[in-house]
């Protein structure tokens, strides 16, 4: 946490917010950011995203790599102090956009032009048959193998359990095991999922807020996520937690058989 659908929602919003405005001055408050040069003077000419990571295009032809990690957030204050655990300040005319993160995970780089990556983002359209493909001599879960960064960018703990759920996949089957007409299950579920969490401004199940300090939306719609026990929200069965590879996973043992 922050997955996809949180770091597109951030993407959104700072290019309504910073694209093509220049950067005042940039201070780095956490001694781990201390590699970061002085910034002020350039501008933002471009905000992507691939997977969970945030590109920045910068005006010299150099980019900003973000990786939100487990707690990073950014806000835009324009007045006021800065909200805690503030670890990077960017000022720009009219506001200053503030990295803060407790546990202190988020890194950003400082780097030329990324390559273009072989991975597929999970807001594309997948190819069932590549998806199958890259499953086919891998026995770990299959839940697993939606969250690695190596297969699929993008997905984390939360959507691996929606996407399996709406597709009728048990997440502990293996990978391997998946046929391709699952296959084609899991990315039309994929698709569907995560561009509805994107709309939705993200899931705010513990401290994920977007750019303006708003809650997203989408843990109205969550189906089996943080439901143990609760009515299955397809088939009314129960909802039932088990621990994948050091990971809460919520399932329905009626409807993913």
């Amino acid at each position: 946490m922050p997955e996809l659908p949180e770091i597109e929602t951030l993407c959104r919003q700072l290019r309504e917010v910073i694209v093509g405005r220049p950067i005042l001055s940039s201070r780095v408050i956490d001694p781990k950011l201390q590699h970061l040069p002085p910034l002020a003077g350039k501008s933002v000419r471009s905000i992507s995203r691939h997977g969970k990571k945030m590109i920045w295009s910068l005006s010299d032809g150099m980019c900003l790599l973000f990786q939100m990690r487990m707690t990073g957030r950014f806000f835009w204050i324009e007045e006021g102090e800065n909200p805690p655990y503030a670890r990077l300040v960017f000022s720009f005319e009219g506001g200053r956009l503030v990295l803060s993160d407790p546990r202190r995970f988020a890194t950003v780089n400082f780097c030329g032009p990324p390559a273009a990556s072989l991975v597929p983002d999970g807001l594309e359209k997948l190819d069932p048959k590549s998806l199958a493909e890259a499953a086919r001599r891998r026995r770990l879960p299959v839940k697993s193998f939606l969250m690695d960064q190596k297969a699929v960018a993008g997905i984390g703990n939360i959507y691996a359990s929606e996407i399996l759920h709406g597709a009728g996949i048990d997440p502990m089957r293996p990978a391997s095991s998946l046929e391709p007409p699952e296959w084609k299950k899991v990315a039309a579920v994929t698709a569907r999922v995560l561009q509805k969490a994107v709309q939705s401004r993200g899931t705010s199940i513990s401290d994920w807020q977007d750019l303006f300090a708003s809650h997203g939306e989408y843990q109205q719609r969550l189906r089996v996520y943080g439901r143990k026990g609760e009515p299955c929200g397809k088939c009314r069965g129960e909802v039932r937690r088990v621990v994948i590879a050091g990971r809460s996973t919520f399932y329905c043992p009626e409807c993913q058989k």
